[in-house]
C-alpha cells in the first residue's frame, strides 16, 4: 500500500507528540513493507527530499506572509500529493486535511484525519467555520481519547474511532532500566542515594503550567529537602522559569537540562520517582505513556483527555490546574509511601503494553484498508 502522511512539522527539529507520532507511524508502516511518504514543511538546514528509516520525506518550502502562509502550504501539499498518487492519505490535524479534501474531489482518494487536541480544545476561527465539512468528507476520523471522541462528536455528528498515540516499548526495555541512584543526569546534577527525583518533560511554554510545578517545589522541599526537580525541554518560557526558580530560592532543588535527545529520555525517566504534567490544556500527553513504560507514577492536571489515561489513585493522581498545593501534596504522597509508589509503578508497566506502536499501527492499517 502507498500511504501519504501529512504533518506540519517533523523530526529532527520538531519532537513534540504529534511529530514523534508521525515519525513512528511512518517507520512502523515501512517495516511492514508499505511505501510511505511523509509530507511536511521544510526546516532550515534540511534537504527537501530524503529517504531514511525506510520511508520518504518530502519537505515543502514555506513563506513568512502571515495570511498567505496556510494557503501556500495547502497548495504545495496538494501538488505533492498529486505527484505521489497515494492509495490513502493520513492527516495529522484537521487544518492539514484541506489539500486531501481537494485531492478527493479530483482523484477520489480517501483521507483519514487523526485529530489533535489543539484542533478540539483550542480551535481557530478557521476550524470553527470549516472543521465540520473537512471531518464529514474524511473516510475515517480518529480521536486520541474517549474524551476527544465525545468533543468531536458534539461538533460533527458522525462515527469516530479512538486510537491513542503509541510508544516504542523497546526503548524502555529492562536492558535500559538504570538504578536511579547510579544515574548521572549531568555535570550539575549528580544523584545520591537519599535524593528523590521529580521530572517534567516538555516544551517550556505557558500552557504547560511548569511555573506551578516550580511553586510546588517550595512546599515539597520543606518535607523532603533532598527532592530534586528535573526539567527537560526548552522554549519561550525558560528564562522566566529560571528567574522564578532564583526568586523562590530553589536553585539547588531545580535543574534545567534543556533539550535532550528523544533516545535519552528513557534513561531520565527510569532515574526518576514521579513524573509531573501540570498542563493547563492537554489532549493526550505522550510523556505520560513514556512514564508508564518506565514504571514511573504520574501526577497530572485533570484537563483534556488526561483522565482517560491516568486513573486517579491507580497509576497516578489527578489534580486541578494552577494548583501548586495539590501538586505538592500528591507528589509527597507518592514519595513518602514506598508501597504506593511500587503498586503504581506495576500498574503503569502493565498499562503501557496496550500503547505499543506495533499494536497501534495494526489498527491503523485496518482503517486504511477500509478507505481503499
Amino acid at each position: 500500500m502507498k500511504i501519504a502522511i501529512v504533518v506540519l512539522k517533523f523530526p529532527p527539529k520538531w519532537i513534540a507528540g504529534t511529530e514523534i507520532a508521525a515519525y513512528n507511524i511512518a517507520k512502523h508502516l515501512a517495516k511492514k513493507g508499505h511505501e510511505v511518504h511523509v509530507i511536511t514543511v521544510l526546516d532550515e538546514g534540511l534537504s527537501e527530499y530524503e529517504f531514511k528509516h525506510g520511508f520518504f520525506v518530502h519537505r515543502v518550502p514555506s513563506i513568512n506572509l502571515l495570511f498567505l502562509k496556510p494557503l501556500y502550504i495547502w497548495i504545495k501539499f496538494f501538488l505533492r500529493l498529486r505527484s505521489i498518487e497515494p492509495d490513502i492519505v493520513h492527516i495529522q490535524s484537521i487544518p492539514l486535511s484541506v489539500p486531501a479534501f481537494f485531492l478527493k474531489l479530483i482523484s477520489h482518494k480517501n483521507y483519514i484525519i487523526w485529530v489533535q487536541g489543539s484542533d478540539i480544545y483550542r480551535p481557530t476561527i478557521f476550524l470553527n467555520i470549516f472543521s465540520n465539512i473537512l471531518l464529514k468528507e474524511a473516510c475515517t476520523v480518529i480521536a486520541l481519547t474517549e474524551g476527544m471522541r465525545k468533543e468531536i462528536y458534539r461538533k460533527c455528528k458522525r462515527d469516530i474511532i479512538v486510537i491513542p498515540n503509541g510508544i516504542d516499548l523497546d526503548k524502555f526495555s529492562d536492558g535500559q532500566n538504570l538504578n536511579k541512584a547510579d544515574l548521572n543526569l549531568n555535570h550539575k546534577y549528580n544523584s545520591i542515594r537519599k535524593e528523590q527525583k521529580i521530572i517534567f518533560v516538555g516544551t517550556l511554554r505557558p500552557i504547560k503550567g511548569v511555573r506551578y510545578l516550580i511553586e510546588a517545589m517550595t512546599i515539597i522541599k520543606k518535607t523532603n529537602p533532598y527532592t530534586k526537580l528535573i526539567i527537560i525541554g526548552d522554549g519561550q518560557e525558560r528564562g522566566s522559569l529560571e528567574k522564578l526558580t532564583y526568586d523562590l530560592d530553589l536553585r539547588t532543588h531545580v535543574s534545567f537540562l534543556g533539550k535532550v535527545s528523544n533516545d535519552e529520555i528513557p534513561k531520565y525517566m527510569k532515574g526518576s520517582d514521579v513524573l509531573v504534567l501540570p498542563s493547563l490544556s492537554e489532549s493526550f500527553g505522550i510523556v505520560n505513556i513514556e512514564a508508564m513504560a518506565s514504571g514511573v507514577p504520574i501526577v497530572s492536571t485533570n484537563v483534556g483527555g488526561l483522565s482517560y489515561i491516568i486513573k486517579d489513585g491507580v497509576n497516578g493522581f489527578l489534580v486541578n490546574p494552577k494548583d501548586p498545593g495539590s501538586i505538592a501534596e500528591k507528589c509527597l504522597q507518592i514519595l513518602n509511601d514506598s508501597n504506593l509508589k511500587e503498586q503504581m509503578s506495576k500498574n503503569n508497566l502493565s498499562e503501557a503494553e496496550k500503547y505499543s506502536w506495533d499494536k497501534i499501527v495494526e489498527r491503523l492499517l485496518e482503517v486504511y484498508k477500509k478507505g481503499l
